[in-house]
């Protein structure tokens, strides 16, 4: 059975890209098959994996305006296991055109669907920082939602406002759609992240993952390189932390 994930934020610089890039990685690690979706305009994860936006001849945006399949334009990643749908600018107007169409939120899903149910272990999508047409697309496809937050005061006020439009989606497109809160770029050594932790440990704790992600350098050098963490620094503490965060995951979604 296949287990779709949307990653997403309002927030940009959470560390949205780089935990559906490592999270998808140490998934394939522990021997699933991972499909990554970029829905994002700035294509950040596919030039993360070594790709050229620029030099596609079809992306993700073809899929979603049904004029091929998701698995025709995916690409296979220096990981085994690990095969992504790229991105290019061709999203900024797409957001664009499908607005208003008649079920225009459904697109992904359609596309997912015509996968075929266990094709992949999991689907792994990167939504864009806004709740425009692309990211309802990903929610509405979605079993599963990951917020990645950081622990400071803006991004835990906007998460407030963000789960109130999550809920809206789940209203009106997707009511099988879960959402989990992933603490991101954790510094321990600074006080107030030190209390926004714990006070989101006791607000939040039936939805927060136990795994924290700490800051790491080694997270924001991989994509310099075209490569997943676990590849460019495989012992490194963020990748030790976002592999339990896989296994978290797993024995969740077991």
């Amino acid at each position: 059975m296949t287990t779709t994930i949307a990653i997403s934020n309002q927030k940009g610089g959470v560390a949205k890209t780089t935990t559906c890039l490592s999270l998808g990685a140490c998934l394939a690690e522990m021997r699933q098959s991972v499909l990554l979706i970029d829905l994002d305009p700035q294509a950040h994860l596919t030039v993360s994996l070594g790709l050229r936006p620029e030099n596609l001849r079809r992306a993700v945006g073809d899929a979603l305006l049904e004029n091929t399949s998701l698995v025709s334009i995916s690409r296979e990643t220096p990981i085994f296991g690990l095969d992504i749908v790229p991105a290019n600018r061709m999203l900024i107007v797409l957001d664009k055109i499908l607005y208003g169409r008649p079920g225009y939120q459904l697109h992904l899903k359609k596309g997912l669907d015509a996968i075929g149910e266990g094709f992949y272990d999991f689907v792994l999508i990167d939504c864009p920082p806004s709740l425009g047409t692309l990211t309802l697309n990903g929610l509405t496809a979605a079993d599963l939602l990951i917020i990645p937050v950081q622990c400071d005061y803006y991004a835990a006020y906007s998460l407030r406002h963000f789960l109130k439009l999550v809920q809206q989606v789940q209203e009106k497109a997707n009511p099988w759609l879960t959402y989990r809160v992933l603490v991101t770029m954790y510094d321990r050594r600074n006080k107030i992240c030190r209390v926004i932790l714990d006070q989101m440990q006791r607000g939040l704790n039936s939805i927060l993952f136990k795994t924290i992600i700490e800051v790491d350098t080694k997270l924001r050098e991989s994509p310099a390189f075209g490569q997943p963490v676990t590849l460019y620094a495989p012992n490194t503490r963020g990748t030790q932390q976002y592999r339990a965060l896989a296994k978290e995951l797993m024995n969740h979604d077991g």
